[in-house]
């Protein structure tokens, strides 16, 4: 028999919240009945991100500044799920057409991953966009400001072997889109 790791919420107490930022402190007891007071936890809408592959097989990816690295880099297309979004598919597919203008006749889920399951509370919910084509201009949310480019796959796997492409989530929608791809086996 399997012994529950669950940890036992005592109390919670919001310390910050504001658009991008809700901290809150718990107080918990372990298994071992060892209390943890406090323990800091963030709260985030959950994310999509895609690995977006247009008509004729090109892949989308963006430039964009990430100020707390205070550096520009290359992602996947993706962002946050709003409260407005009927599902994550509904959320990428709105982010895809927002961020680069594309629409896309096919989505695959790929799975989810977390950033940092010790502290944030979130999933992101990776998928396969297949089919782009463009069809508007980019309509940037408020504070956003990226460019998007267009690679070949084996210009994408150049980038994470080099280390261009640092954001770990968007590496692990790249990597599975890969192995579904037929582009990588592991």
């Amino acid at each position: 028999m399997e012994r529950d790791l669950t940890w036992k919420t005592l109390s919670s107490t919001y310390l910050l919240k504001d658009t991008w930022a809700t901290i809150r402190k718990d107080a918990c007891m372990l298994p071992n009945g060892k209390i943890i007071d406090p323990y800091y936890v963030y709260e985030f809408p959950d994310w999509v991100t895609a690995f977006a592959l247009t008509k004729d097989g090109k892949v989308i990816l963006e430039k964009q500044y990430r100020h707390a690295l205070g550096r520009t880099d290359i992602e996947t297309p993706g962002g946050c799920i709003d409260a407005t979004d009927a599902s994550p598919e509904a959320a990428i597919q709105r982010e895809l057409l927002e961020e680069t203008g594309y629409q896309f006749t096919h989505f695959q889920k790929l799975g989810v991953t977390s950033a940092n399951p010790s502290t944030n509370n979130n999933i992101m919910h990776l998928f396969l966009a297949i089919g782009g084509e463009k069809v508007a201009a980019q309509n940037f949310d408020p504070g956003e400001d990226l460019e998007v480019f267009l690679a070949d796959i084996a210009e994408v796997k150049q980038m994470i072997r080099a280390n261009k492409i640092i954001q770990s989530m968007h590496i692990t929608c790249i990597i599975l889109a890969l192995e579904q791809l037929g582009e990588l086996y592991f």
